[in-house]
């Protein structure tokens, strides 16, 4: 079998969201079925070290896919001629962009709906284009995957897709996140809070992640507390208008670090943050349990289905509820142990190997 898949999110320099699934699920899904050929279109030149196995055949295809008008030309014309080209039997896309231009079987994955619910959120031109094709590309799609359960009954009920046309194989942590011992966890500190314990948020500064409030609760949670915790926000902004309201002293920005820093840092935390009000998975919530830390989140859309009875789930709304339970979370250390030790439980129920199953045998049965 020819499967054809979407890697334009395989960066060197740089891979978050999409590109971290994209990774993950693809370097599984080669090895576990050596018997199919794999054709990865990439839309740029490629890092060698992608190329997983020998059964990949690697493609570059012109013009770069960062802007709507340039997503259509790249699915509609690029994507549609290699397809009929290569003579591939089904298209899988990460991403969940689709061609709209082919009788070839297409699966693509749709994580959220979060421009469904919080248009606001996102700037105008990116904003009319999901609005318009996302319901196309679903109805487009031989078959759709999700990562929750959450994100799987939303796509049913706005884009009216029937319930056995969607397969939810859930997201995973990289290996690479573990407990650190002491040693580490105090260079980590000396390197990036001046030596004080912290909190950290990990992901992209974006309107749906909260960052305004649980910077606001942190200021809460100083004037209340005689603690010398800080908050480590981890990511850059994903558009270049974004707002994240007044920085306080102990709040520090790290930007964009490698895996590899991110497993340290997140391993070093008193606890993760994650009280985002829209969130289709949360894959920092996973890497935090597997690392040993504890987990504050949001008590909406997929976080509670994801934090299970290990995390503590708060109204990302209220930013005095939000404050308490890092109040509780930093001064109560039996709590913390406890939240701990049900993480690691829970973190089992996520892993990329059986993810990878679960699309390769999506993909076989929709040829």
């Amino acid at each position: 079998m020819r499967i054809g898949i979407n890697t334009r999110f395989l960066l060197s320099h740089k891979m978050e969201g999409f590109g971290r699934f994209t990774f993950e699920i693809c370097s599984r899904l080669v090895k576990l079925y050596p018997q199919h050929t794999f054709y990865f279109f990439f839309d740029r030149p490629y890092d060698k070290k992608f190329i997983f196995a020998e059964n990949v055949v690697p493609i570059v295809l012109y013009p770069p896919a960062r802007h709507p008008i340039l997503f259509k030309i790249w699915f509609n014309w690029s994507i549609t001629r290699a397809l009929k080209k290569h003579a591939i039997d089904i298209f899988f896309s990460p991403d969940g962009y689709l061609s709209l231009k082919t009788d070839v079987p297409q699966v693509g994955v749709i994580h959220d709906l979060n421009f469904e619910h919080f248009p606001e959120d996102i700037p105008a031109v990116p904003r009319r284009y999901l609005k318009t094709h996302f319901p196309l590309f679903a109805q487009k799609a031989k078959h759709i995957i999700t990562v929750s359960e959450f994100s799987k009954q939303d796509i049913v009920d706005l884009y009216g897709i029937n319930a056995h046309n969607i397969t939810v194989a859930f997201n995973a942590a990289n290996a690479v996140f573990k407990p650190q011992n002491e040693a580490v966890k105090r260079e980590v500190r000396a390197e990036f809070s001046g030596g004080a314990s912290f909190f950290v948020y990990v992901g992209a500064i974006h309107a749906r992640k909260n960052i305004s409030r649980l910077l606001e609760a942190f200021k809460a949670f100083k004037v209340k507390t005689s603690s010398d915790t800080r908050l480590l926000i981890v990511g850059e902004a994903l558009w270049n208008d974004e707002e994240i309201g007044d920085r306080h002293p102990h709040v520090l920005f790290t930007g964009h670090v490698n895996i590899e820093k991110l497993a340290i840092i997140v391993g070093s935390a008193k606890a993760l943050c994650l009280v985002s009000y829209f969130e289709g998975f949360g894959i920092p919530i996973v890497e935090a349990m597997q690392s040993g830390v504890p987990v504050l989140a949001g008590n909406l859309t997929a976080l509670p289905e994801v934090c299970g009875d290990a995390g503590m789930t708060v109204d990302p709304f209220d930013i005095n509820e939000i404050s308490e339970a890092m109040t509780m979370i930093d001064q109560d250390s039996d709590k913390r142990q406890k939240m701990i030790a049900a993480g690691f439980d829970q973190v089992k129920k996520f892993s990329w190997e059986k993810s990878a199953e679960i699309i390769g045998g999506v993909l076989e049965n929709n040829i």
